[in-house]
């Protein structure tokens, strides 16, 4: 539910965006960050994650450039940057050797698996299906920006499909990893 819940700036953005603009969309996808980042400061065993601080860069960095700049980009141009970056964090999450999906498997699998080469694999492998489904994403974003002819419910349709697929995989994975771990034994 943890992990969930760090994607509710994009929900609350991709809302607002759709419903007022994608200037309130970012500043409100903002909010909800700094009230994720917040939360994990004040509550005690808790701490902020890769993907919740990524997430508070990304929003209010493109909010203060939309606020300052005034772009004139279409909305298809704003949730491929939000996309972009998402898939840039996750990314770096790999890169830095601290996969994101491992700070919320943290707070559910005892501290002694922490470190076992399967847990590792594991969230190696469940951030690399969140990478694949915002890539998914954003070639879905990139065909609505320079193809504009195409129906704009491709991208509706490669982002529930993406994001399904990866909350999916997400919960059947470890237990397909446990049971042939337990298969094998």
């Amino acid at each position: 539910m943890s992990l969930l819940l760090a994607f509710a700036p994009f929900i609350v953005f991709a809302i607002v965006d759709r419903l007022v603009g994608s200037t309130e969309g970012l500043i409100a996808g903002a909010a909800v960050s700094a009230g994720i980042l917040l939360r994990d400061w004040l509550t005690p065993n808790r701490s902020p994650k890769v993907l919740e601080i990524g997430t508070f860069v990304l929003f209010g960095g493109l909010a203060l450039y939309t606020v300052l700049a005034h772009p004139t980009w279409s909305i298809f141009g704003v949730r491929l940057c939000v996309d972009g970056g998402l898939m840039l964090i996750v990314l770096i999450s790999i890169a830095i050797r601290r996969p994101f999906t491992m700070q919320y498997a943290h707070e559910k699998v005892a501290k002694e698996l922490w470190d076992s080469p399967g847990f590792v694999r594991t969230n190696y492998v469940i951030t690399g299906a969140w990478a694949v489904a915002f890539l998914v994403m954003v070639v879905a974003d990139l065909i609505l920006l320079y193809m504009p002819e195409w129906p704009s419910r491709i991208g509706i349709i490669a982002t529930i499909v993406a994001l399904v697929g990866a909350v999916k995989f997400t919960a059947w994975y470890p237990e397909h990893r446990r049971a042939a771990a337990s298969g094998s034994a």
